[in-house]
């Protein structure tokens, strides 16, 4: 189900998940079959063999896949893989098991700051929801009030499976520890920036989650990442401007400060890092007391995926 979001004139989807947040080993098993078949989606009995999944499970892979950046539609009924994908999962790719967390970070990016076709959860709470902490019951009221008002008429089981689905994809209600493969959470659960705080009484009397986003410096953000990340921010949402205020690259829709729920003394020391006049840099960043300006080196070769996979990170 999707629908329109009227401030950017760009759809939003609020449903194509099937209920089921995305699931650690299916990516590199997605790849490799439509690396094979790019219409490996198109025969869904076929596909459920090929991937051991049900079917619904089989229709939510085809959704993440195309959420997270690895395929898009191409000939009809058929999927074909991205630049990202190949790069990344191919058998010389740099993570093709998914075992490295900047890959977690980048997959992250590419499912919430997606510019047309974006998820209606992951566009509201990570950009709009003005609060430090949520409850489950707070953001489906405020679902309901944003449907309204951009013209939806969405149920309210589609509004809460939505918001499971965003929750699940990084929080874990599970106890113990599982191993990987047989473990029911996504791989972005590991990233850990949904976090239970505690427990509060809701409106209806009943205790409820109390939830936080970890707005916090994150050390496996790197350098790296985090500049292929605003080069592609700057591309895809800023492509007129030649420069960029670092509130923009901390609080704009879909920057890198929103998206990995950066402090802003965090990204200044990250723009600060481009003030020096070092060669190979992409950004030049001229510090203000007031608002600080990026632009853009020219004659530079903008960031590209494996300076992120040939830094060190720095806990390693």
């Amino acid at each position: 189900m999707q629908g329109l979001d009227v401030a950017t004139g760009k759809s939003m989807r609020f449903s194509g998940h099937e209920t089921f947040a995305c699931r650690y080993a299916w990516l590199p098993k997605a790849h490799r079959a439509l690396a094979k078949d790019p219409a490996q989606f198109s025969d869904e009995d076929g596909a459920m063999v090929e991937l051991g999944l049900g079917k619904n499970m089989v229709r939510s892979l085809r959704f993440w896949v195309e959420a997270m950046g690895l395929a898009k539609p191409d000939a009809p009924r058929t999927l074909k893989l991205t630049d990202f994908a190949h790069a990344v999962f191919g058998p010389r790719g740099f993570d093709p098991y998914l075992e490295d967390v900047r890959t977690l970070w980048l997959l992250h990016w590419n499912l919430s700051s997606r510019h047309e076709n974006s998820l209606f959860a992951w566009r509201f709470l990570l950009n709009h929801w003005p609060y430090p902490e949520l409850t489950r019951s707070e953001a489906l009221a405020a679902f309901s009030r944003e449907s309204v008002r951009l013209g939806h008429s969405h149920s309210t089981v589609t509004l809460v499976q939505h918001l499971d689905v965003f929750l699940h994809t990084y929080h874990t209600g599970r106890a113990g520890i599982v191993g990987v493969e047989d473990s029911l959470d996504g791989p972005l659960v590991e990233l850990s920036l949904v976090q239970a705080i505690g427990e509060r009484k809701g409106e209806s009397g009943r205790f409820e989650t109390v939830y936080a986003f970890r707005r916090e410096t994150k050390q496996d953000v790197t350098a790296a990442l985090f500049e292929y990340c605003l080069e592609d921010y700057w591309a895809r949402f800023q492509p007129n401007e030649e420069t960029l205020t670092l509130r923009e690259v901390t609080s704009g829709l879909c920057s890198p400060g929103q998206i990995f729920k950066l402090p802003e003394d965090d990204v200044r020391t990250r723009l600060e890092a481009y003030a020096s006049d070092a060669e190979g840099r992409a950004f030049v960043y001229q510090p203000s007391a007031v608002q600080g300006l990026l632009s853009r080196r020219h004659g530079v070769a903008a960031p590209i995926l494996a300076n992120i996979y040939s830094e060190e990170l720095a806990y390693a």
